[in-house]
């Protein structure tokens, strides 16, 4: 039987860690003839073409408003998620890379629309296709509002707009070559899309509101997934700020995380089934108090979790990154946006490393910008950031704990880890080049307590959205960025001096691209 100390969610997590001694048996080779197609694709339904309104040269008519709006909306779901490279393979056929990035380009996230009804979008269910980018107009209903509404415990947002985005996934995209261990890099590929949908709806005048907590059998059923191969992820309503001016300010986000069940009792799952299990194991089937769930009351929101006595510590405060009237730089960035393959091993400088941190972990800086001061995320306050520093002109090499509300570095170990991190990246050179490796980690026990085995879900969606914003504010400086979430789970700790309550949840590198 399993420990019974664990929840299903640290089961999971303690059953899919990398070990030295067993991934050779964990990773067998790619059978390449079943690889998953990364679309879904639709038989039936009315297409939106969107690709005419991703220019300026569109011919306004009559319906002048109505084409704008139009454009905010297509753009807003290309700088989210649509095809922006073709790169060709050892197949021969060509991987089309989207906006958002995804582990091993196999892109398990699908994206839907939910209209209540409105002059642009009919009452109903739209699919959105990357391939051609248009949307499907699958299910033609007038109820789909009120069932939403009531699936997601009446959010507030979903009072002040007629329009929501839903993510979903498909499990075996992922899972085909990542077996169990898939599910954590599902959630952080969502974690990437939401960083884009937040950043995307600044561009367009929309203010997008996070849902993690809802009931999944409503969401699935109606979106029409199949429960047993994909399951909704996130619940994004977005409000139009043009329509709605000041009044946006004023919708109270709610609880953007609802807790489910906690789940010990159960039996040793076999192999190849841990990564079904937990998604079952994590749905919400109805509304569970949650213990300190408004973020407000949470200590961790005024204070770091982490002060070690005696640690040098470095400000972090810098000018935040220009990115030009009407974030022009924003948009070209998103569609240009590419993890790196290699670094040069060149240092960065400590400016450039403060302005990614700042970019990232600071959003009140960007207000005057046009961003949100005060993005969603389903509780940072469980998220902790470390970074081991390699080569930055101005910093000591070592491990540093990042303080975000203190804005500084606090160092907690003193040596150079390129050979460490060569070994703890699975001997990819990108940790061993990487001018700066930066780490996402939480107390998996507590966010258990707090949230129940849905946690796992909250904590890797937010890892991937703070991991989207470093990758964004990386490339628009010019530098090298790249995420990893393959690792030697338990030797990070050790290795780097990370308290051993962190579990790993992610990795960023950055460094001079070669």
């Amino acid at each position: 039987m399993p420990d019974s100390r664990y929840s299903i969610a640290q089961y999971y997590h303690e059953r899919t860690k990398y070990d030295p001694k067993t991934i050779s048996a964990k990773n067998q080779g790619l059978d390449w003839s079943t690889q998953p197609s990364a679309y879904k694709e639709y038989k039936f339904g009315k297409s939106f073409d969107l690709k005419p309104y991703l220019t300026e040269e569109v011919q306004f008519a009559d319906d002048g408003l109505l084409t704008r709006q139009w454009q905010r909306l297509s753009k807003l779901l290309f700088c989210s998620y649509g095809l922006t490279a073709r790169v060709p393979t050892m197949t021969g056929e060509s991987l089309y890379l989207r906006s958002a990035p995804s582990a091993g380009g196999l892109y398990p996230a699908e994206i839907y629309l939910i209209s209540q009804g409105t002059p642009l979008l009919p009452p109903g269910l739209y699919s959105y296709q990357p391939r051609n980018h248009s949307l499907i107009y699958f299910w033609e209903s007038n109820n789909v509002w009120s069932t939403l509404q009531t699936a997601c415990f009446d959010h507030p947002a979903l009072t002040k707009t007629q329009i929501a985005i839903a993510t979903t996934a498909v499990f075996f995209r992922s899972a085909w070559r990542y077996q169990d261990r898939a599910y954590r890099r599902i959630y952080l590929d969502t974690g990437h899309l939401l960083g884009n949908i937040e950043l995307a709806c600044a561009l367009n005048d929309y203010r997008p509101y996070e849902i993690g907590g809802f009931l999944d059998s409503s969401i699935d059923e109606l979106l029409y997934l199949d429960r047993e191969q994909e399951g909704a992820t996130a619940v994004i309503p977005i409000v139009d700020v043009q329509d709605r001016g000041e009044d946006v300010s004023g919708i109270a986000s709610g609880f953007t995380a609802s807790a489910s069940a906690t789940q010990t009792d159960y039996p040793r799952v076999p192999e190849g089934q841990l990564l079904t299990y937990l998604h079952q194991a994590t749905r919400i089937e109805a509304l569970i108090e949650t213990k300190n769930q408004s973020p407000e009351s949470s200590p961790a929101q005024t204070t770091d979790k982490y002060n070690f006595p005696f640690c040098t510590k470095i400000s972090t405060v810098t000018e935040p990154i220009y990115w030009e009237a009407q974030l022009e730089d924003l948009e070209s960035t998103m569609l240009k946006r590419r993890s790196t393959r290699a670094y040069s091993g060149n240092a960065l400088t400590l400016s450039e490393l403060k302005s990614v941190l700042d970019f990232t972990y600071q959003p009140q800086q960007y207000a005057e910008q046009g961003f949100d001061h005060a993005p969603d995320y389903f509780d940072l306050s469980l998220i902790e950031t470390f970074v081991s520093v390699s080569s930055i002109v101005g910093l000591e090499e070592g491990c540093y704990y990042y303080a975000p509300k203190a804005q500084e570095l606090r160092q907690i170990r003193f040596k150079n880890f390129r050979p460490e991190l060569h070994f703890l990246c699975l001997g990819q050179d990108l940790g061993r080049d990487a001018s700066a490796v930066i780490f996402h980690t939480a107390d998996l026990a507590k966010a258990v307590e707090k949230y129940g085995d849905r946690a796992y879900r909250y904590l890797h969606m937010d890892a991937g959205h703070l991991g989207q914003k470093l990758n964004l504010a990386a490339i628009q400086l010019g530098l090298g960025v790249s995420g990893i979430a393959g690792f030697f789970d338990d030797q990070v700790n050790e290795v780097l001096g990370i308290p051993e309550d962190e579990a790993v949840l992610y990795i960023t590198t950055l460094g001079r691209p070669l």
